[in-house]
């Protein structure tokens, strides 16, 4: 199908032909096999030939890189010295900042991202989200912008992380409370808050799941000290995600698994419809429709998690992992002092971010590519598997897999080319939206 309705402009538009690659295409590598591309979007070449008597204008040779969609990181808090939840300063400033954190994601390979924003007043939503709002990626502009990320403030005291308490809500009026929190940007929904973390026992959170997910709004379970009954009815309601499993939440008890024994359960209703679910394993409930138990993101830093228990995840639900950087404005930047939603962050020379004058873990200085990496040599899994958990997976959450997450005709030309010679995957070359970026 050619992307393009107006037959002049696909006539005049150059089209690009990727040879020598080894494709990552329905969960296999494929050799001997072409990429075609053009106006941003991955092209059926057969229409070139038939109905346009049209080849490729220009050859792009891969060398036997691996070519795979570009990365999607689904919370990411900042990097360079800023951070999402900062709100002083002028909008052209805030708008800069944005751009710059979108820029140098690209060196990673990562094409798209939720800008993150922890549990903040209200000022400080109707301030800086409207500069999260969806948009387009290109090789100069920067990572495409997926909508925002709001981590809380509807979460649990006793899980607070690095978020600041003063700001946190109930929510007796329901999706109102929701409303006053974040102001009109809610009312865009996935336009503009594309996730919400938030935990289901706080009062009036579980019944107001139903009314976020009619706005387009993924729901997130995280911070959050909840039984297992509450999560699962949560996941009932219309939840789908676990936000950074294992960490702010109840730790795993035999008697009560808390959130964490969501990623094992059995009786969950299936979902009428595959969109916003994870596909079948062999560990679903039923191996032939989509499982009902949430995504859940992970932190492959090996500070966050220990690697024994990020294999106990991807062994129990192996589709539903989608990994994260959490990465704060530290990222990219040496050990030293940063802020995370207005708070003081302390940063090693190891990576470790913690509370100044704590124990308490924020966020990590992780990038996506290292993220795969770890989560390989964690699992033993393979690259494939790998690749998925930060493409595919965060795709299927988001329901957007039409047009990110696989290398299909239709979706964008969003793509990365990895040397795996060595047995780990490395970034070699990055195109976003069909442009290559020049990468540092």
């Amino acid at each position: 199908m050619c992307p393009v309705q107006d037959n002049s402009k696909c006539c005049a538009s150059p089209i690009y032909k990727i040879i020598n690659a080894r494709l990552l295409m329905n969960h296999e590598i494929i050799e001997g096999s072409y990429l075609w591309f053009q106006n941003g979007k991955i092209i059926n070449p057969q229409s070139l030939f038939f109905d346009h008597l049209r080849d490729a204008d220009q050859i792009i040779d891969a060398k036997g890189m691996l070519v795979v969609p570009g990365f999607i990181d689904t919370q990411i808090n900042g990097a360079y010295g800023i951070d999402f939840a900062d709100y002083e300063g002028p909008d052209s400033k805030i708008q800069k900042d944005i751009d710059t954190v979108a820029k140098g994601l690209l060196q990673y390979g990562c094409t798209s991202f939720c800008p993150t924003v922890v549990s903040s007043e209200p000022a400080v939503y109707q301030k800086v989200l409207p500069h999260l709002n969806a948009r387009k990626g290109s090789a100069t502009g920067g990572a495409e912008i997926l909508g925002a990320h709001v981590e809380g403030p509807f979460i649990s005291v006793e899980k607070k992380g690095a978020h600041k308490q003063a700001v946190f809500r109930t929510a007796q009026r329901g999706i109102e409370d929701f409303d006053d929190a974040y102001g009109s940007e809610l009312k865009k929904g996935d336009k503009a808050i594309s996730i919400m973390t938030l935990a289901p026992e706080i009062h009036g959170v579980t019944d107001a799941i139903p009314d976020l997910v009619a706005r387009g709004i993924t729901v997130a379970l995280g911070h959050s000290a909840c039984k297992i009954a509450e999560a699962e009815q949560a996941v009932v309601k219309g939840a789908t995600s676990i936000t950074h499993l294992f960490n702010a939440m109840q730790a795993f008890h035999h008697r009560d698994p808390g959130l964490i024994g969501v990623i094992g359960a059995a009786d969950l209703p299936i979902p009428e419809s595959p969109k916003g679910h994870p596909e079948p394993s062999e560990t679903s409930p039923c191996r032939t429709k989509p499982d009902p138990r949430p995504f859940y993101g992970i932190i492959c830093d090996g500070v966050h998690v220990h690697p024994n228990s990020v294999r106990i995840a991807y062994y129990s639900h192996p589709h539903g992992v989608v990994l994260v950087t959490d990465a704060l404005s530290a990222m990219g930047l040496p050990a030293g002092t940063y802020t995370l939603g207005g708070r003081d962050v302390a940063v090693d020379h190891n990576g470790a971010a913690y509370v100044k004058g704590t124990s308490t873990l924020a966020g990590s200085t992780i990038t996506i590519d290292e993220c795969i990496r770890n989560f390989q040599r964690f699992t033993n899994c393979t690259v494939v598997e790998a690749v998925e958990a930060a493409t595919l997976h965060p795709a299927q959450l988001l329901g957007i897999t039409d047009r990110k997450g696989t290398l299909n005709v239709g979706g964008d030309a969003d793509f990365v080319f990895l040397d795996d010679s060595s047995g780990e995957v490395r970034v070699k070359r990055v195109f976003v939206a069909g442009e290559e970026v020049k990468l540092d």
